[in-house]
Parts: C-alpha cells; sequence; structure tokens
C-alpha cells in the first residue's frame, strides 16, 4: 500500500498516531509525513530492522530516527541489498524444486521496498502454484522450508545500536511472535545496548503476555508500545489499522525518551563522565 493511501486508511479507521516501519528501508516516511499533515494524522517517523538470535527471527522497530542520515541509509541499502540476493537465490531454489515464479514479477509486486519472502509468495499465488501465502511459506519459504535462505546475519544489538546512532528510540518488537523463541531471556542484555521499549500491545499477544511484557518494561524502565503491524491486510497478522489498543501515553513516553537521550548526548560533549544508554529506570513509561 503506498504510504499516503496507508496514512488515509489510518485516518478512517480512527487512528490519530501513525508510526510507518518499513522492513529495512525509510524510503515511504517523506510521503507518510506529507500525508499526515493532509490528513490529520501524527505520523512518526520509524524502521523495522530484521536480526537474527540463534534460529530465531528478532525484529527491533526504530522510532524517532534521523532517518535521513547517509551513515543509516547506507546501512539500509546494505540490508536491502543481502535481502535482494537471498530473495533471487529462493526463487533459484523453488525452480530446483519444479516450482517457478519470475524475478521480475516479484520485483513489481515489491514496488520498491526492500524484497522478501512475503513478495515471493504472492507471486507464487499470482503463478497458481498455491492458494495463499500462507501455504507458501507451510510449503516452501518457513525457516525449515525446503526454498529458505538464511538472511544477512545482524544481531538485535546491532539494530539496536544503529538505531541510536541516528537519534532513534529502539523497541523489541512483538516478542510473543513465536518465531522470536526466547527473546526475553536476553532482555537485560538488549537495554544495557540502549534498548528503550518494548511492543506489548500486538494482535498475537495474550492478556496474559501483555500483562508480561508490561511487567518487564517497569522493571527494566523502558517504554511501552503496541500497534496492529499492519502489512496491507494480507500479511503478518491481517488485523486491520486501529483495532489495537494503544495508551497516547505510548507516545508520549517516546519523545521523552528521544529529549532525555538527545540531552545525555550533549553532556557527553561536554562532560568526560560515562552515560548509562537509554535513560534512566525510573523513566516514565506508556501505560
Amino acid at each position: 500500500m503506498p504510504p499516503a493511501r496507508l496514512v488515509q486508511t489510518a485516518r478512517e479507521h480512527g487512528v490519530a498516531t501513525l508510526a510507518l516501519t518499513d522492513h529495512d528501508t525509510t524510503e515511504g516516511v517523506a510521503e507518510a509525513l506529507a500525508a499526515g499533515r493532509r490528513f490529520g494524522v501524527e505520523v512518526i517517523e520509524g524502521v523495522e530492522i530484521n536480526t537474527d538470535v540463534g534460529e530465531h527471527e528478532v525484529h527491533i522497530l526504530g522510532y524517532l530516527l534521523r532517518h535521513e542520515d547517509e551513515g543509516f541509509q547506507a546501512f539500509l541499502r546494505q540490508m536491502r541489498a543481502g535481502r535482494a540476493r537471498r530473495a533471487e537465490e529462493m526463487v533459484r531454489r523453488l525452480a530446483a524444486l519444479g516450482v517457478r515464479v519470475e524475478w521480475a514479477r516479484i520485483q513489481e509486486i515489491a514496488n520498491g521496498a526492500a524484497v522478501g519472502r512475503p513478495h515471493i509468495a504472492r507471486a507464487l499465488v499470482e503463478a497458481g502454484r498455491v492458494g495463499s501465502p500462507q501455504e507458501a511459506f507451510e510449503r516452501w519459504l518457513h525457516r525449515q522450508g525446503p526454498a529458505y535462505v538464511p538472511r544477512l546475519k545482524l544481531t538485535p544489538e546491532d539494530a539496536v545500536e544503529a538505531i541510536l546512532r541516528v537519534g532513534g528510540v529502539p523497541v523489541l518488537a512483538h516478542p510473543g511472535w513465536a518465531s522470536s523463541g526466547p527473546i526475553m531471556d536476553r532482555l537485560p542484555q538488549l537495554v544495557a545496548h540502549g534498548l528503550a521499549g518494548i511492543e506489548a500491545y500486538y494482535p498475537d499477544h495474550t492478556d496474559e503476555m501483555i500483562a508480561t511484557y508490561c511487567a518487564a518494561a517497569i522493571r527494566y524502565g523502558l517504554v511501552i508500545t503496541g500497534g496492529t503491524d499492519y502489512h496491507g491486510g494480507r500479511l503478518a497478522t491481517r488485523a486491520p489499522l486501529g483495532s489495537v489498543s494503544v495508551p497516547v501515553e505510548a507516545v508520549r513516553a517516546l519523545r521523552a525518551r528521544q529529549r532525555l537521550r538527545r540531552q545525555a548526548h550533549a553532556g557527553d560533549r561536554n562532560d568526560d563522565g560515562p552515560r548509562a544508554p537509554g535513560g534512566g529506570a525510573g523513566e516514565d513509561v506508556g501505560l
């Protein structure tokens, strides 16, 4: 969905604040910000970075970052190039399995976005090879599937640090997501690297899971965030925009954390004393 249309749809669904967090790209942010001013939606610039912990996939969100920073853009280009090479190899593996799909069509479906398995899955549906993207994942594209190819390896700590370098607020995405594995065991290590938030409100999270993540946020002084993880209604959670209620305090807490980090960095430039990453444990969280 084009960024401007996404913002318009959000407005139609009663969304007051929308963070655009595409995977490994911020190329839609400028259009979304302009559309937000046009449609009366507060748009937060963001990104979602895919990382790995062993055999598990972990996503790190970055909010309120300086998305036009050239060093950060070079980092994202490297990530996207790795995605493209990976996708091409998956297409070759599918062909070897007798399942042909056109690489050119996959690129058209991606429409400038970072190419990933969902685009291959949609191309497989169009080619009549499967009845749904979910079936494509179940048969060929899941992590142990015959056409699966690992991504360029990046740790969650690497992603957190990349986001911090451009003044952003790094947040652990959907920790209850099945592919994330035991990521909560790694939370203290991520916090030590500067993780500033945790996505508690999420379509696939049960009330018990939400309570667990909120308790962890309070323990570690993290901002509590949430969202629908909307991917156009056909992929990921497939939850409608605005269907997950997130307290408005979450946005205020993100902005407060960003201000604290800027102040800390300003202090670092004028003070030889050490600074703890991520702010203090007593900071307000978005409850």
